[in-house]
């Protein structure tokens, strides 16, 4: 079979039609902002109190300051107590005034909002004192999505193909999307939260091998940071839209329901030529590859389109094959390490945009915006430098950023916030980088399956990044400590890996068995 990068090379690195399906694959990764990042806007802290209506039947012509005065303890700042009430006793009024209650107890009947405050999930569901912890269980559930999408959809695309996971997750992410906002209870929504969860990784596998097997060598990289900087851009966008919808359930579907707008790409979202051919589908390849020509403008050959047939029967690739020959389990290993990484630091950084002291929605601008510098230089640092080296100098400075930050006193605010968001800067170059280095080492026929396992990976990291911040109860420096131990030692091992800047993509383990 003639060398595929030759047919690339001669159908236009990127072209009109590459460029079109990368604005494409861009739009789809735009909106998987919202499902990634949106329930941050639902949970707000919001003033509540317990509900004590027992007292009104006694006497029903209290104010609410005296019923409050009466029935809810304050705190040594004053305030009222938001989880704690005197315990109901069946004292007429004047005895309560008098004497007072002082015995208190949890919130037996409820909890109290302000009547001004919208619908949001925390008031909706009752997710406040002793059920707060419900919204970081969701979290996980939602991470634990992710994770079951890398391992069904990455082995999946490898046997379908690209085109119809992403497809697929497409719907599954709208439909229940939307649907999330007509949860009756919080437990129905988690539910649909991590199927929401499983299709956004669906979508994330599928762009990845649309963006590296239709686009040449010199502009593989280009593409998958083009379609990781309109993420960035969904999450500034994502500001703006929760803050001025407050209303969750509104919200919710204003973050969902876009995706439906994207339904012609069942017919003009095209497969993977080069997945094509792994699965002796010479015959659609070649049109498809026709067609790519001559929206770029381009002849190809019949003698080179006449060599476009496998010399023999493409074995299918399986999990095992990453373990079993030494130069993929190396980089199995490794990569997959380097993913858990970006994943536990990059959540434990985004998920507490509350910790800066700024409003949220600033903040979550600015998160936003501190990755499209990072992961849009990435296209020329990674030209220049190479994959390894951007990989783990990138993972260095984040690592180093975060052990920085456990020395620095609280009472600076500013200081810990640049450092931050420097460390914010560098994960996310690192984790755009790892999207490019993987498919780059991974041989086609498993490339699927190898992203899926180093995204499970990911999602493993996703799902225990909450978990290490309730360690600060221990020690206020311990999550940040293993947010900056974990990124040095992976920092170091990616200089283990091979090089894989201006190479071509290999198509088979036996490829990358004779190149080891």
């Amino acid at each position: 079979m003639t060398d595929f990068g030759d047919i690339i090379n001669a159908i236009g690195d990127l072209g009109p039609f590459q460029k079109w399906l990368v604005l494409m694959l861009s739009l789809a990764n735009f909106l998987t902002a919202f499902p990634m990042f949106g329930q941050l806007f639902m949970v707000l802290d919001v003033p509540h109190h317990c509900k004590t209506s027992w007292i009104y039947a006694i006497s029903p012509n209290l104010t609410e300051e005296q019923q409050l005065n009466l029935t809810i303890p304050r705190n040594t700042q004053g305030s009222y107590e938001e989880c704690l009430m005197y315990t109901p006793v069946n004292w007429d009024i004047d005895s309560v005034i008098e004497y007072g209650l002082n015995v208190t107890k949890t919130c037996q009947e409820g909890w109290v909002y302000s009547s001004e405050q919208n619908p949001t999930l925390v008031t909706q569901f009752d997710l406040v004192c002793d059920r707060k912890e419900l919204n970081d269980i969701s979290q996980s559930i939602y991470m634990l999505g992710l994770l079951l999408g890398a391992v069904v959809f990455g082995s999946l695309s490898d046997r379908i193909g690209r085109r119809p996971i992403i497809l697929l997750s497409m719907l599954i992410m709208g439909a229940f999307g939307v649907g999330a906002a007509f949860a009756p209870n919080f437990y129905v929504y988690i539910v649909l939260r991590c199927l929401v969860g499983a299709a956004v990784s669906g979508i994330f596998i599928g762009i990845l091998a649309l963006g590296t097997e239709w686009v040449g060598v010199p502009y593989r990289s280009h593409a998958v940071m083009v379609t990781h900087c309109c993420f960035s851009i969904g999450q500034m966008v994502l500001a703006g839209l929760a803050y001025g919808v407050h209303n969750w359930r509104l919200l919710q579907i204003a973050g969902s329901a876009p995706v439906f707008c994207l339904f012609f790409y069942i017919w003009v979202l095209p497969e993977s030529a080069r997945w094509l051919m792994t699965k002796e589908k010479v015959k659609e390849a070649k049109k498809l590859l026709q067609k790519a020509a001559s929206v770029n403008r381009r002849t190809i050959s019949p003698e080179l389109l006449d060599q476009l047939t496998p010399e023999k029967k493409v074995k299918s690739g399986n999990i095992l094959d990453l373990f079993l020959k030494k130069r993929l389990r190396n980089v199995t290993l490794v990569m997959a390490y380097v993913w858990f990484v970006n994943s536990l630091v990059y959540y434990g950084l985004s998920l507490n945009v509350g910790s800066f002291g700024l409003d949220i929605y600033l903040t979550q601008l600015v998160f936003g915006a501190v990755e499209i510098p990072a992961r849009f230089g990435c296209i020329f640092l990674l030209q220049w430098f190479g994959r390894k080296k951007c990989q783990g100098v990138f993972l260095l400075l984040g690592g180093a950023m975060c052990l920085i930050i456990t020395r620095i006193p609280k009472d600076l605010p500013v200081v810990v916030t640049t450092l931050a968001v420097i460390g914010k800067f560098a994960i996310a170059a690192s984790f755009s980088i790892s999207y490019v280095y993987s498919a780059e080492l991974f041989p086609t026929i498993i490339r699927q399956t190898g992203v899926g396992l180093c995204s499970m990976s990911s999602r493993v990291g996703g799902i225990i990044s909450p978990l290490i911040s309730l360690l600060d109860k221990y020690h206020p420096a311990i999550p940040m400590a293993i947010f900056g131990s974990t990124p040095v030692t992976a920092g170091i091992l990616c200089f283990l890996l091979p090089e894989t800047r201006g190479k071509e993509l290999q198509d088979h383990t036996e490829e990358a068995k004779e190149s080891q």
